[in-house]
């Protein structure tokens, strides 16, 4: 195959910085746009049409977010497999972690989403008032992620919890920590596991949000099995460890 001139290779480079700027652009406008509306919002609703009405809200603008992505960052998202998903209820989705772009791609699909965040993101200026309206659970000690998130999937919500904890260093997956089997166990919410596979570890662990992505950027959402409310939660922990990674390394063979 004959090499790219210099000069295409150039232009190329360039078109992804660009498309860097765009891509994180479009989320600060997106987040900023909505953070006021939000913030008045979250005191006046009622906590039911509140949470409602944030978390379509947010799945809208992050759908609108993947659109701008496709059509001006030559980013490709499959996630037709999550539609099955949308109307289902009291069930907590297992995913592997990554990118940052992870709660972004499972969101957008989930009219009912409950993501579990960091405390300190829910306490970002971007992020932090969507997420209160929303009623996403504040992951700020493993006994009250689990209370709070039993009661979010007894109201019927999706609760979408990454079981490594943060986004993965050693890939194919890092190990699970045990909170996601110890919710399942105490909710009995059956766990549908979802596989994360990206063309690049764009905005991985390793991945700087200031350095350009290596364009075109493929994205697949691709569903799991099924597991049923476990009796024992670290027996459970193990078995979707030792799921995940042989789904992400079939993938990858």
């Amino acid at each position: 195959m004959t090499e790219s001139p210099p000069i295409h290779r150039f232009l190329w480079r360039l078109y992804e910085h660009l498309a860097m700027v765009i891509g994180l652009g479009t989320l600060a406008i997106l987040c900023l746009t909505w953070l006021p509306f939000a913030a008045v919002l979250h005191p006046l609703l009622p906590r039911p049409l509140g949470q409602r009405l944030g978390r379509r809200m947010i799945m809208v603008g992050f759908r609108h977010y993947l659109r701008v992505l496709s059509l001006l960052c030559a980013c490709r998202f499959d996630l037709s497999e999550l539609d099955s998903l949308r109307h289902e209820r009291g069930l907590i989705i297992a995913a592997n972690h990554p990118s940052l772009l992870d709660a972004v791609l499972l969101v957008s699909c989930l009219p009912n989403a409950v993501c579990v965040m960091k405390a300190s993101l829910m306490d970002n200026l971007l992020f932090g008032a969507a997420a209160r309206l929303a009623r996403y659970v504040r992951n700020d000690g493993a006994h009250r992620l689990v209370k709070r998130g039993c009661l979010s999937l007894d109201e019927g919500s999706q609760v979408v919890l990454f079981p490594e904890g943060s986004r993965t260093r050693d890939f194919p997956m890092d190990p699970l920590g045990p909170t996601l089997g110890l919710m399942a166990k105490r909710s009995r919410a059956p766990v549908q596991t979802v596989l994360l596979e990206f063309s690049t570890p764009y905005l991985g662990k390793a991945w700087p949000l200031w350095r350009a992505p290596c364009l075109p950027l493929r994205c697949k959402a691709r569903l799991g099995q099924r597991f049923n409310p476990p009796d024992d939660h670290l027996a459970f922990t193990r078995l979707l460890d030792d799921h995940l990674r042989t789904e992400l390394a079939a993938s990858r063979a």
